[in-house]
């Protein structure tokens, strides 16, 4: 080999090798798709989603949360607006939420409660007053990063409503879930970002007065290092034995759990579940009739006990971890969340599916909002994805 070769030879390895690279790559994310079983019997959605033969698709529906009003109609939020309707989701009537909208844009993930007292209560963080975030890979962290966590109240029904509270104005990745306890209680979750280095934790906030004043937890924080590391996006219920039941997304493979003994004041017995889960959120929530329903993403695409993975680099997060959204599952317990029925899937990404871009590659059906428009009739609908489908219970359980 003479001098003169071997630059030469050197720049046609470089170049074979991002070509092989690339060809790798790309041999992954067909491969994901490629290995995922038949969907089998169903139909697909205008999002090019499949959908199984028991689930319909509501076009034109809104997303969710929904809450079911006094009057018979259905409440959602979007952007700074309520919106009702009384012919379950074809039309809509708009109402004003802020006196001055250009101070305030509620995020996608938001909280929505009607009271027993038939008081509505929004939670929400303020699109308008994210501020600051410049993540600087060499701190793993965004320092002064704002964005922060309200509430709003209605008394007519969404209609009109009330001065909005900030509770806190550090970063809020999101809020994702609010109930009424058996004592009266308000309780939601939302989170706050710690710094030094950067990772999220979760919190809850707690009302006994109808949203009025607010007293806010114990931070959850298990430490971390990444923009999306930490515990997060929780989702909560009460169990038939008082205590409040609350699931938090984590990168370990698994949704961890905590307990609360006075409404959300105080979480503590903080572990890990047996609940397999992708870094992706759920919605728990209790049915008429009784027991528990879960959507969530799973750690793994059905028959699969592989995903790519991401993270690891203290940038998205210390340790890697599958985002894998591909498909959406339910299952029910009832026996108060110890064990659970065989997950179904009731949304899956196909060739078809718009795309919609996540760090890891891939299609996503995610971020689920769970209401049951009757007894027994299930509404899920999806910030990520635009999933809009209808479940009964009868045919999924």
């Amino acid at each position: 080999m003479t001098k003169n070769e071997k630059p030469m030879m050197t720049k046609n390895m470089i170049v074979l090798c991002k070509r092989l690279s690339f060809v790798w790559l790309l041999a992954i994310a067909v491969n994901v798709q490629a290995q995922q079983p038949n969907p089998g019997p169903g139909s697909f959605t205008d999002q090019g989603h499949w959908i199984p033969e028991v689930a319909k698709e509501m076009k034109g529906l809104k997303m969710g949360p929904f809450v079911r009003l006094s009057d018979g109609g259905i409440l959602t939020i979007d952007g700074a607006q309520s919106f009702i309707s009384h012919d379950n989701g074809k039309n809509w009537t708009a109402y004003t939420i802020f006196a001055d909208s250009s101070r305030y844009e509620i995020r996608p993930e938001r909280a929505l409660l009607r009271t027993s007292s038939d008081v509505i209560v929004l939670a929400f963080a303020n699109d308008r007053e994210r501020a600051n975030w410049k993540w600087d890979e060499k701190i793993s962290d965004s320092p002064g990063a704002t964005l922060p966590t309200y509430t709003v109240r209605s008394t007519d029904g969404g209609k009109s409503w009330e001065e909005p509270q900030q509770l806190h104005s550090e970063w809020t990745g999101a809020i994702r879930d609010i109930i009424e306890t058996a004592e009266g209680n308000i309780v939601f979750t939302t989170m706050m970002m710690r710094h030094n280095p950067g990772h999220h934790t979760v919190l809850t906030y707690t009302s006994k007065d109808q949203g009025k004043t607010w007293i806010r937890s114990n931070v959850i924080d298990l430490g971390g290092v990444g923009h999306h590391s930490g515990v997060t996006e929780s989702t909560l219920v009460q169990l038939k034995d008082g205590r409040l039941w609350m699931l938090l997304r984590t990168n370990w493979g698994m949704f961890w759990e905590v307990y609360s003994n006075d409404d959300g004041l105080t979480w503590t017995d903080v572990k890990t579940t047996t609940i397999n889960a992708s870094a992706s959120p759920g919605i728990i929530k209790r049915l008429a009739s009784g027991g528990l329903v879960l959507v969530w993403n799973r750690q793994f695409p059905e028959g699969r006990t592989d995903y790519p993975l991401i993270g690891g680099d203290n940038q998205w997060a210390e340790v890697r971890a599958s985002a894998h959204r591909e498909e959406l599952s339910i299952a029910f317990s009832t026996d108060e969340g110890k064990t659970w029925s065989k997950p179904r899937i009731i949304a899956k990404c196909t060739e078809k599916s718009k795309y919609m871009k996540l760090p890891g590659g891939g299609k996503d059906i995610s971020y689920p909002y769970f209401f049951e428009a009757n007894p027994g009739e299930f509404w899920i609908t999806t910030w990520r994805g635009g999933l809009r489908v209808k479940l009964n219970e009868a045919d999924i359980n």
